[in-house]
């Protein structure tokens, strides 16, 4: 059986949308959900984006550079938000999409 081979970049995509999943997921039980609304729609976002980004990688697109620009800039946006909070979920996203905007970069250049 052959063994699927995936890339740093597809890696650091998949293990950021997931964590951003998870990130707003945790926000939405906090108990200042207003205060919460920005990070959870850039974390809704930049796990959508992560996860498109590593598909495209995976079937070779002739969009994957662009994808890759987009992706880094999705997970800046993240982690800015994200940094600004202390709770642990929080400062794991914004950790998680600072490694994949680096992967991406590599990738796009």
């Amino acid at each position: 059986m052959n063994e699927l081979q995936f890339s740093d970049c597809v890696r650091a995509c998949m293990s950021c949308s997931l964590t951003c999943a998870n990130c707003a997921s945790a926000c939405l039980k906090e108990e200042d959900l207003e205060m919460m609304r920005e990070c959870i729609q850039r974390c809704l976002d930049c796990a959508d984006i992560c996860q498109l980004c590593a598909r495209m990688e995976q079937k070779q697109s002739p969009f994957m550079h662009e994808m890759c620009e987009l992706c880094a800039k999705a997970c800046d946006y993240c982690a800015e938000e994200c940094g600004h909070h202390q709770d642990d979920h929080c400062q794991q996203c914004a950790e998680a999409c600072r490694r994949c905007a680096e992967e991406c970069r590599k990738m796009a250049a």
